[in-house]
């Protein structure tokens, strides 16, 4: 399910096909080539996953996952939970341009509608595979990097051509099997008075890390 017309109206020029479309204003959409069925606000309310429902819904077709080639920057989620924290890391994806996100198969389910809401739109635009990380780690040409406080200054940190920038669980961060396949491990340097802050928000700190990436 893919909720709000500004949304929607991303699917036209992606890969989702629509099956069909529920709408309080359908005219809005002005669209002939998929079914639009005309709804009341308060059917809206019942079959919406929000607590304040846009102006529409549309049912999907789930797309075929197609693992692309490795891409020169590629972000690895490692057990990742949170769908707000996951829909936030697709947008920053489509903002800096990485085409493909590789996830290990325990991350949240990329079809969860709270994903596909924070993601903006952004979700028709990044390819995401679910895979058994370890393998694919072991075998990827990409440098493999990950966060540690003891890692590298991210902001002197010299970036590799190709790389694997790995993000772990909420809670736990990496897994230990995951953590070993690491060639290199960069950190964001605290600059507060206090140093009392233990980390950072998982997407907050992807987003720091990309605008230091690609500033390079």
């Amino acid at each position: 399910m893919v909720e709000g017309n500004k949304i929607i109206c991303e699917l036209f020029n992606s890969n989702f096909k629509i099956k069909e479309i529920f709408s309080t204003d359908p005219q809005k959409l002005d669209r002939t080539d998929v079914p639009i069925t005309h709804i009341s606000e308060n059917e809206l309310k019942k079959i919406s996953f929000l607590q304040n429902p846009k102006d529409s819904v549309a049912v999907c077709y789930l797309n075929t996952e197609e693992k692309l080639e490795d891409k020169n920057i590629q972000l690895i989620l490692d057990g990742i939970q949170d769908p707000g924290n996951f829909g936030t890391i697709i947008r920053l994806a489509d903002w800096f341009g990485i085409e493909q996100i590789i996830c290990s198969e325990d991350t949240v389910d990329f079809y969860n509608p709270k994903v596909i809401m924070s993601s903006m739109g952004s979700f028709t635009r990044v390819n995401i595979v679910y895979t058994n990380l370890v393998e694919y780690l072991s075998t990827t040409k990409n440098v493999n990097i990950g966060t540690d406080m003891d890692g590298e200054n991210i902001y002197t940190f010299e970036k590799p051509e190709k790389i694997n920038l790995i993000l772990g669980n909420e809670g736990n961060g990496m897994r230990p099997e995951t953590e070993k396949l690491l060639q290199k491990s960069i950190m964001i340097p605290r600059f507060g008075k206090s140093q009392s802050t233990e980390s950072l928000n998982v997407s907050m700190a992807a987003g720091i890390i990309l605008g230091q990436l690609f500033s390079k």
